[in-house]
């Protein structure tokens, strides 16, 4: 789900360095309206935990494996915009330190992993709780967690096949094939994470206000 450098065209990276500083410039304006003290440590205590969980990988199929992203995870505790930005400064560390990543195609990543399986995949969540799942948080959060998953790497291959690395009729089904599976572990690890706040701290929960 990383891109390294190399894979990406110039014209797809710059789009996506574009899209990204202005999808993060957005959310630094929103969370400055809405920011409360206790978003502050919670931020760096989510982005800690963040980092952290996904440097733990869980097995999948045929000898791959996976890590939590951790989109949803951010949202639903501190918000859209604030989940976007502790989402991209995870990223933008993981590149810089531990070059998980690519710096070309850091913006690429932070529009896939920040704005899609974090931003839109949060207004996923938001939408089936008032509608499918009739405020039922865990069922909205297990299944916006898995379709951030196939969103973020759905994009992932269209940006690749846009670079000519591979054809999209090749990298798309490829991509999600594995991705479907790892998006079950992202919503279980998730749901695990939501339930266990919901019992100890269900204030921590982004109400929305």
């Amino acid at each position: 789900m990383h891109i390294p450098d190399g894979f990406l065209s110039p014209p797809v990276f710059t789009s996506a360095w574009v899209m990204a500083l202005a999808g993060l410039s957005l959310a630094l304006k929103k969370t400055r309206q809405t920011l409360r003290d206790r978003m502050i440590p919670l931020m760096g205590v989510m982005a800690a935990f963040i980092f952290a969980a996904q440097m733990l990988n869980f097995p999948v199929l045929g000898g791959t494996s996976g890590h939590l992203l951790g989109g949803v995870l951010a949202a639903v505790t501190l918000g859209p915009f604030a989940g976007l930005i502790v989402i991209s400064l995870v990223l933008i560390v993981q590149c810089l330190v531990f070059q998980d990543g690519g710096i070309t195609a850091l913006g690429a990543n932070m529009v896939n992993m920040g704005i899609a399986a974090t931003l839109i995949s949060y207004y996923i969540y938001a939408a089936l709780k008032k509608s499918v799942f009739q405020n039922n948080v865990l069922a909205a959060v297990f299944l916006s967690a898995w379709a951030s998953i196939i969103l973020a790497s759905g994009l992932c291959a269209l940006e690749l096949s846009l670079s000519g690395a591979s054809p999209l009729g090749v990298v798309f089904p490829a991509m999600l094939f594995v991705h479907v599976f790892i998006g079950l572990g992202e919503a279980v690890i998730t749901v695990m994470v939501i339930r266990f706040i919901i019992k100890v701290r269900p204030d921590l929960i982004y109400s929305g206000a």
